[in-house]
């Protein structure tokens, strides 16, 4: 059969594929990257072309995202095993455009929100079903470099967001409104005409100034604000537009996954898949292989029928066991506070004392070492164990998030609470172990994750349980969102990167315990190695 199948189509090679579909991966990155530069802008009065947030909006603008994300992954999870991991891709890249077009030219936070969940469940989506497609599709020798490339490009999306913001925010000189009338006694000197948004909010309390919240709110309101470039932040989020038309064009021409195929019972299609994306030479024969997948489906057929669903995996218990396992790994992925760091940098580097326009700018540093993790990560998932990296991983990024806060807690804090200005020193030093940290995780636990999300679960349930561990994950990394403003408003640098911190070592100790190996065996070997493990 395998000699007499052709191809499906023009070959492609597994290069090709992980290009294209993980430009699905690269919209996940810019869509919850760009926002940490457009927040700073949407915080200015309506006047002055913002949409006057407050925290609570701030953390409802990046958590309607994240709701829409955990309900993309167990849907699109289904989904995928229903119609195809390609057929969903194609799906999601319309999801992608409507989302990115809607949040960009809405009036209001309020219209804003529909939208944000539109583009959370492309992004949901993408993340369920990307990791599996390239895992089903790569070679063994290559896999785990194949599907590391997805959390590459998941932090290069992140990088061109920053980039992007930067070259926005320094195009429009910085946040600037007009003042046109000045209701206020003006005892500090603001007066009429084009002023920075940084010198307003350098009144507050919270940043050295001499006005507490209320009275801060309160001068506010007395500011008769008649312009502003504070809609820089549309501007910023309609670029991902580009890369969601190229993944609609890209993904039409890739063949859909062979294991999927054959999940449905569609041998020769599946074997003309394979064939546009293997190399006989490279890959070994291509009889052994389908040999391979044949005979890990019969036993499936023989253990459990045809249909996999999560209600087949709940009475299953090992599988049951292994999908726990798995929430448990997708959850630790955003426990971390990764989050914390690409979604609100900037205004983390404004408590530390730094001004909006210099903190959007310095974001770029995050994202360029995010970028150098995730490709040191391409070598390091190559050279060691998924469990030594993920281990190393959790007790490093614990010792990183515990620097942030001793910074707060021994320099930033008492000068806040003295009102003297922040050493100019401070923030830097707060960036620098946020750099530290974004080398850590994304080099480990970004990939190992990520990687381990798309082949440690069996192929006739792989789309559902998978997309089920990516739930937890999304709803885990929407709690994180939006309460991480409130913490920080209320409690503090020193005290919420404490709180962070010290959840990492327990985790880190919980894992020494608890987490399998997949290094070096095929999806199938993968399987029963689960199977043993968990019965």
């Amino acid at each position: 059969m395998v000699a007499t199948t052709p191809p499906s189509g023009k070959y492609r090679g597994i290069f090709a594929v992980a290009a294209v579909a993980t430009l699905g991966s690269l919209l996940f990155g810019y869509d919850t990257g760009v926002i940490s530069g457009a927040l700073p802008y949407m915080y200015m009065p309506r006047s002055a072309g913002g949409l006057a947030i407050g925290p609570i909006q701030e953390g409802l603008v990046g958590g309607v995202l994240l709701i829409g994300a955990a309900l993309g992954a167990v849907l699109g999870g289904r989904l995928s095993d229903r119609w195809g991991r390609r057929h969903n891709l194609t799906v999601l890249a319309v999801l992608f455009l409507i989302g990115a077009l809607g949040t960009t030219f809405a009036p209001s936070a309020l219209v804003m929100y529909p939208f944000r969940l539109v583009l959370g469940f492309a992004v949901g989506g993408a993340s369920a079903t990307v990791p599996v497609y390239l895992a089903e599709s790569a070679p063994k020798r290559i896999r785990g470099s194949i599907v590391a490339v997805d959390q590459l490009m998941i932090v290069t999306g992140q990088l061109m967001a920053f980039s992007m913001n930067a070259v926005i925010n320094a195009a429009h000189g910085g946040p600037k409104i007009t003042v046109s009338a000045n209701h206020n006694a003006d005892p500090l000197g603001i007066g009429v005409g084009q002023r920075s948004w940084d010198s307003i909010l350098a009144l507050q309390s919270s940043k050295g100034g001499p006005l507490d919240p209320a009275q801060f709110q309160s001068f506010l309101d007395n500011l008769v604000i008649s312009a502003g470039n504070g809609e820089a932040w549309r501007w910023m989020l309609v670029l991902c537009t580009l890369p969601a038309i190229a993944l609609w064009i890209g993904i039409r021409m890739m063949p859909e996954s062979a294991r999927w195929y054959l999940v449905r019972g569609h041998i020769r299609e599946s074997i003309g898949s394979l064939k546009r994306v293997r190399d006989p030479r490279k890959d070994g024969p291509l009889e052994v292989e389908v040999s391979e997948m044949l005979e890990t489906r019969r036993h499936q057929l023989l253990e459990n029928g045809q249909k996999g669903d999560l209600a087949l995996v709940w009475r299953t218990p090992w599988l049951r066991k292994l999908l726990l396992m798995g929430i448990f790994l997708a959850v630790i992925n955003q426990t971390t506070g990764v989050n914390t760091i690409m979604y609100y940098a900037p205004k983390v580097l404004e408590y530390a004392g730094m001004t909006t326009s210099a903190s959007i700018t310095a974001q770029v540093a995050n994202g360029v070492t995010s970028v150098i993790g995730a490709t040191l990560g391409l070598w390091l998932i190559f050279r060691f164990r998924r469990r030594q990296l993920l281990i190393f991983d959790i007790f490093g990024v614990a010792a990183a998030l515990l620097g942030i806060a001793a910074i707060f807690g021994s320099v930033i804090t008492p000068h806040v609470s003295a009102g003297n200005p922040v050493p100019a020193w401070a923030p830097f030093l707060v960036l620098a172990m946020m750099a530290i940290f974004m080398l850590i995780v994304q080099s480990t636990n970004g990939t190992v994750v990520w990687t381990m999300m798309g082949e440690m679960f069996p192929s006739h349930v792989r789309g559902v349980m998978n997309g089920t561990a990516i739930f937890f994950m999304w709803v885990v990394n929407a709690v994180i969102t939006f309460t991480f403003p409130t913490l920080m408003a209320r409690l503090g640098g020193a005290t919420t990167y404490t709180i962070y911190g010290v959840l990492n070592l327990v985790i880190g100790i919980v894992l020494v315990r608890i987490m399998p190996e997949t290094s070096g065996k095929s999806l199938e070997e993968i399987e029963q190695d689960m199977e043993q493990r968990y019965s």
